[in-house]
């Protein structure tokens, strides 16, 4: 696999969006998570409303993956459910790992994106740490403990 197939154009334009990239003001719910093999560090804050994601703000310190991956879920995930969230994350990590098919629902198509990922084994975390990060995020702002 060669770094362009890997890093595809598409890709680091996503990246360089940093969509959602910042702070969220009023956030019910945060989390901070590392991955300490690469030096990634991920961010999240969340809000939500009525059983939905109103808003995700996130903060990134890492490879080019994971900051598309985060700035995908500041994309995706306003209006989502917290179980179409986890959906999204099992599809991801089902992909990346077994080379199974990107969801088909329309907000998280753009996972394909990432399938090349699932070659390189040592990267799948690179990806997964935005999913994780808004989960944890998440089931805070569920029990209403930031």
């Amino acid at each position: 696999m060669t770094q362009d197939e890997l890093y595809q154009a598409e890709l680091v334009r996503l990246a360089r969006a940093a969509t959602g990239a910042g702070r969220l003001e009023g956030a019910q719910g945060a989390a901070t998570l590392d991955n300490p093999l690469c030096g990634d560090r991920v961010t999240f804050e969340v809000r939500l409303d009525a059983g939905r994601i109103a808003a995700v703000a996130h903060r990134v310190r890492g490879c080019l993956l994971c900051e598309a991956c985060a700035a995908l879920l500041g994309e995706a995930a306003p209006g989502a459910t917290v179980a179409g969230v986890a959906g999204a994350r099992s599809a991801a990590a089902a992909m990346l790992a077994q080379g199974a098919a990107p969801p088909e629902d329309g907000r998280w198509q753009r996972l394909a994106l990432f399938r090349p990922v699932g070659e390189v084994r040592s990267r799948h975390r690179c990806v997964l740490l935005p999913f994780e990060a808004l989960a944890e995020a998440l089931a805070r702002a569920e029990k209403g403990s930031p």
